[in-house]
């Protein structure tokens, strides 16, 4: 093999810089923006104890996400009735930038003390920054909903000289 036959191979490497790139001027002048705002608007509409950050990690990597960091205000009364319960934060949303440039999208649970966990994240998918829309954003919200009351309310719960049957 002549190294003439690399030209192509170079070629296509180049090109594959040249796509990250774009990809990660489309993160920041579109993506980024718009999972903030869209996340923003969610946060401020229900009003449940979460909010709504923007992170920038180890390598120029970002990240948008919404974490429960409090107690929804309107049920503060219920928990006064049980002086020895603990809200556990955390439970995140996070949309986060990867090296590629396309867009990963991922849960992370809250960590309680004394509990055992299976894992500590759920991987929703990974997105090119031309698929990410509003109607996307808030369908990864849904979910990410859905797994937060399952995790506060687990369905199938393990107890001593019990089975639990599938149905």
């Amino acid at each position: 093999m002549k190294v003439e036959h690399l030209e192509e191979r170079v070629n296509d490497y180049k090109e594959s810089i040249k796509l990250v790139v774009d990809k990660k001027i489309k993160w920041g002048k579109e993506i980024k923006p718009l999972i903030a705002s869209t996340l923003k608007n969610i946060v401020e509409k229900y009003s449940i104890g979460w909010k709504m950050q923007e992170l920038s990690w180890i390598n120029n990597n970002e990240a948008v996400n919404v974490t429960f960091d409090s107690f929804p205000r309107e049920l503060m009364d219920c928990t006064n009735q049980i002086p020895e319960y603990q809200f556990v934060t955390g439970g995140s949303l996070v949309f986060s930038q990867s090296y590629s440039g396309d867009v990963y999208i991922f849960i992370l649970f809250p960590f309680a003390d004394n509990m055992t966990v299976e894992t500590n994240t759920l991987e929703l998918g990974m997105y090119s920054p031309q698929e990410i829309t509003a109607k996307l954003i808030v369908e990864k919200v849904d979910e990410f909903l859905k797994e937060m009351i399952k995790w506060e309310v687990p369905a199938h719960r393990s107890k001593m000289g019990f089975q639990n049957k599938e149905t």
